[in-house]
């Protein structure tokens, strides 16, 4: 049974930016480069049917490609941090493309995504790193020069029940050259 999620894919000489942010902290289990993404939609463990109808359905989005800005470093889990991400600039057009596949999940009788939609690019997992060693780490390493890229395409990728952090398999392949879908 896979565990499937579409994603923005992080070229590579994004990612090998991104990697020299490694590092400098204890606790922190750090994310291989070539695994870094942009989830768009966690999806869960499916079935092959269940898969096949995500892979089909996800075929049908027509939206132009997407820039994307990776501007801000951070963390999540407040007092008791367990990651340490770079934040994607929310815009419209990245927004608006989340938002297609959460309707077309939905149809397809996906649950919805409980959580709000934070683009972002996890760096590392964090495992009894203490808040105070995040916000010096934070601090030392928070500023950096804005990533841009264009994202041409997304993926659905599928990953095998792990402790996170890949391996990731791209499933398929979604080219964004289209016009925007009407809401």
């Amino acid at each position: 049974m896979p565990r499937l999620f579409t994603a923005l894919e992080i070229p590579a000489r994004v990612a090998a930016d991104l990697s020299m942010l490694r590092g400098g902290l204890a606790g922190a289990r750090w994310i291989d480069a070539e695994n870094y993404h942009i989830t768009l939609r966690f999806i869960g463990d499916v079935d092959e049917a269940m898969a096949h109808d995500v892979a089909m359905t996800l075929a049908a989005v027509r939206r132009p490609p997407v820039t994307v800005q990776l501007d801000r470093l951070d963390s999540f889990g407040g007092v008791k941090p367990r990651a340490i991400i770079v934040k994607a600039r929310a815009d419209a057009a990245l927004a608006e493309l989340q938002a297609e596949h959460e309707r077309l999940l939905r149809r397809l009788g996906a649950p919805p995504e409980p959580r709000k939609f934070l683009p972002h690019v996890t760096l590392a997992r964090l495992r009894g790193a203490p808040s105070s060693a995040v916000a010096a780490y934070l601090g030392t390493r928070g500023y950096f020069p804005p990533l841009r890229f264009e994202a041409a395409r997304f993926v659905l990728y599928s990953s095998r029940d792990s402790v996170g952090g890949g391996p990731y398999i791209v499933e398929a392949d979604y080219p964004l050259r289209g016009k925007a879908a009407a809401a």
